[in-house]
């Protein structure tokens, strides 16, 4: 059961969660199964997750985001985060996600983030 729904801007892959509360241990298994091979897979090289339908999600969830970051940084992918949902980024504040996670306010600003250079770029 396919649990994200993806498409694609240009070169950027966007996937959206279905769930508006995931706390299913087996939803949630399937959810990190998607994110591994999403992260594992060559395709895209910018990803952004869109949180638009997600009002609540667990712990375990959180750890599966966390661990879907490092997987992507391990494999050169360049991940962002958007439309999250006030009581979700509330959580992520106090776990301080803003330190692993770039964050967006809506998908339009993580496209864009991609193609925004540093000081130095």
């Amino acid at each position: 059961m396919t649990t994200l729904i993806q498409r694609t801007h240009e070169d950027v892959l966007i996937a959206y969660f279905q769930d508006v509360r995931i706390i299913d241990e087996t939803r949630i298994g399937a959810l990190g199964k998607e994110l591994t091979e999403l992260a594992n897979g060559p395709e895209y090289k910018k990803v952004v997750l869109n949180f638009q339908n997600v009002g609540f999600m667990s712990s375990a969830m959180i750890g599966k985001l966390v661990l879907f970051g490092k997987n992507c940084k391990a494999s050169g992918k360049d991940l962002r985060l958007c439309n999250i949902n006030p009581n979700v980024q509330e959580v992520f504040n106090l776990m301080q996600l803003g330190k692993v996670f770039k964050m967006d306010k809506d998908e339009e600003t993580a496209i864009k983030g991609f193609s925004k250079k540093g000081w130095f770029g």
